[in-house]
């Protein structure tokens, strides 16, 4: 039987597949652009040819994601207080921006201010939108739309289908964007400006680290120049976290933001050891930033003898008290360490000249950079203002008592300072077994020498678990930019997690920062959000419980089990749904556990893997869960992932996050008691 012509749906995959024409051939136009006559020589013909080549990939059509998931028909020509449209028009919203032959838009970018009432609008506030459409898709082709009359006051409210499948759809492989799903309150969120910083504190499941990288995306759409100048950063909290992530971004079409942890970023050394938590915790302190520098300018000393410059037959006398004005008005300036070292000689050949003229000479900059350069000069400068390495600054403080006490007197106690300090000194900086916190505190005198680099946009995700001196360390990367900072309070679960925002942003150096509060849930199901939230209270009293907002409570049960093979058991049952499954425990029962998967004959990947058909179940140490996201989850054994943290508290957190991994469903397996906080009114 054949479609008739008038059918809506017809119409639309017809539409969708005349877009698809039209990148294909905006792809082709840019793969036949000729070069070799424009460029004026290969330097420039390499840059070209990169640009080009990432256009390619920009304009790439991926099969199974649609081009475009919503339309707007707008009732009014734009005016002076009218949206953005014209009377009649309609535009497709997608992913990016595609064009026919003659240029006309065929799909809007979802970042367009014309895109906005997409996700804004409202029958409170149609912002001059009269119909706002929701297409749903399978593999990639139009199977269903859904309409929203939002200028029609006899249609009443209501909820979404499309937006409640699309949110709930299972999930294989990493993450996805959430284009298609972004709340008002999320929107909000993503279009703000590029000058200020924003912080959001988002429960489980409210979207929060979606919401940044979307943010980033929406940056680059709106200051592409400035940030290709400046460059834009996303940090997460481990390697399987931004594997996981890694494709949202280019499935928007933007390929040129870098990923990287704190880690990558303060690799001045390598990482040998482990620090106890007293010692990380001391490490960790914005203290220790006063005590490295107080180390480092007790390198400066002042001049005692004159500097005697010669220059053919003349001598030139510097007096050791004008060095001294020249060294004290230096370090007033409060410029890094290495910039006034750099400028010294300058000040002191400056001083040269300024003789020279009074005598009758008329000397030009040259005579000023060859006294610069004078052996006398060199000798003075290195005496007074010594060049310092960061790393043999670190290595002397955590190894000499002596050194460290002199500078942490009135900082750090003699138990922190006793903590800090190595019990077998290093000989070298080679050798020494440099921990991350170390590496931290390297990074800091690195700064305090010569100032590190900074981008225009930095993107911090679960950043609850920061030391102050990590958030120093990445507060150095966006001085001239700004940032997005994401987290959850109650999900730090280190000895050093942030105690409120506030604190964090100022350490950030980015007090002014605004904060956002996400409390809607989208992908934690209702019963399984209520049940972690019994923890709470114990671990972050006073924080917003997530309200979840789906529709279907999704699947949630508390289980007895006698043993590892039961855990898999459940993990069988799991599998036998649609999407990915993850069964996470605490660190010391995964080989446990691996072992009975492997004797069942169950494949399973590790956190960051990339799940299959073939392979949908990821066994996941407690201590990577966190950021990830499974269809349905086995929690093992919730004492034991308390028990595994040094304390209480970080142990609940610990399991507050492993709780809430679950998008679809969740079976908690327990042979030894429930913690007496999740006991209390154990659900069935």
């Amino acid at each position: 039987m054949s479609t008739p012509v008038d059918d809506p749906l017809s119409r639309e995959r017809s539409h969708l597949s005349a877009s698809r024409s039209a990148l294909r051939a905006m792809r082709e136009d840019v793969e036949a652009l000729d070069i070799t006559d424009v460029t004026a020589n290969w330097v420039n013909a390499e840059v070209l040819a990169r640009q080009i080549e990432e256009r390619i990939k920009a304009l790439a059509d991926l099969s199974d994601t649609p081009l475009f998931f919503g339309r707007l028909d707008y009732l009014h020509a734009p005016g002076a207080e009218q949206a953005e449209g014209a009377d009649g028009e309609r535009f497709y919203i997608g992913r990016r921006h595609v064009h026919d032959h003659d240029g006309d838009p065929m799909v809007i970018d979802w970042r367009a201010p014309v895109s906005q009432p997409f996700y804004r609008a409202s029958k409170k506030d149609p912002m001059d939108v009269a119909l706002r459409r929701r297409f749903g898709y399978t593999r990639g082709d139009i199977t269903a739309y859904e309409d929203e009359h939002l200028s029609d006051p006899a249609e009443a409210s209501r909820t979404s289908k499309l937006l409640q499948q699309e949110i709930e759809r299972p999930r294989v492989g990493p993450m996805r964007d959430i284009v298609a799903t972004i709340q008002p309150e999320q929107d909000e969120i993503v279009r703000s400006g590029l000058s200020g910083t924003v912080c959001v504190q988002g429960g489980p499941g409210t979207g929060k680290t979606a919401v940044g990288l979307h943010r980033v995306a929406y940056l680059l759409y709106a200051h592409r120049e400035r940030l290709a100048r400046t460059g834009t950063l996303v940090i997460g909290p481990n390697r399987s976290f931004l594997h996981y992530i890694e494709q949202v971004l280019p499935a928007l079409g933007e390929l040129a933001v870098q990923q990287a942890t704190v880690d990558d970023l303060v690799a001045h050394v390598e990482i040998k050891g482990t620090d106890d938590a007293t010692a990380a915790v001391v490490k960790g302190d914005a203290r220790l930033a006063r005590v490295l520098r107080r180390a480092l300018y007790a390198h400066v000393t002042m001049p005692t003898e004159p500097v005697v410059v010669v220059r053919g037959s003349r001598r030139w006398r510097i007096p050791a008290y004008e060095l001294e004005e020249l060294v004290r008005e230096l370090l007033d300036r409060d410029i890094r360490y290495g910039a006034a070292r750099e400028a010294l000689p300058q000040r002191i050949a400056h001083a040269v000249l300024v003789q020279m003229e009074r005598s009758g000479e008329a000397p030009d900059d040259r005579v000023q950079d060859a006294v610069a350069r004078n052996s006398a000069v060199k000798a003075a400068v290195k005496a007074v203002w010594p060049a310092v390495d960061p790393a043999k600054l670190v290595l002397r403080l955590l190894s000499d008592a002596e050194f460290l006490a002199v500078h942490a007197e009135g900082i750090l106690d003699e138990d922190e300072q006793k903590a800090i300090l190595w019990a077998k000194p290093a000989r070298s900086v080679k050798s020494a077994k440099w921990s991350a916190a170390d590496a931290v505190l390297i990074d800091e005198a690195t700064d305090l020498i010569q100032r590190t680099h900074s981008l225009g946009h930095v993107v911090l995700d679960e950043a609850q678990d920061l030391s102050p001196m990590q958030y120093r360390a990445v507060g150095r990367r966006c001085t001239t930019g700004s940032a997005t900072v994401l987290g959850d309070l109650a999900q730090g679960t280190t000895p050093w997690a942030t105690r409120g925002w506030q604190e964090a942003l100022t350490h950030l150096g980015k007090p002014e920062a605004l904060v956002e509060e996400l409390t809607a849930g989208f992908r934690v199901p209702t019963d399984v959000i209520t049940y972690a939230s019994r923890l709470l209270p114990h671990i972050a009293p006073g924080l917003t419980p997530v309200v979840s907002i789906r529709e279907n409570p999704g699947h949630f049960e508390v289980r007895p089990v006698s043993g590892p093979k039961d855990v898999v058991e459940a993990c069988g049952e799991l599998l036998r749904h649609e999407g990915s499954t993850g069964l996470i425990a605490a660190d010391a029962r995964v080989p446990e556990l691996a072992e009975a998967l492997e004797q069942a004959g169950i494949p399973y990947l590790g956190p960051g893997e990339e799940t299959t058909q073939d392979t949908r179940l990821t066994l996941v140490p407690a201590s990577l869960a966190k950021g990830l996201e499974y269809d349905y989850v086995v929690l093992d054994e919730p004492r034991a992932v308390v028990d595994g943290e040094p304390d209480e508290r970080t142990g609940l957190r610990r399991l507050y996050v492993a709780l809430t991994r679950a998008v679809s469903g969740l079976i908690v397996t327990h042979a030894a008691g429930l913690p007496p906080q999740l006991a209390s009114t154990t659900l069935h």
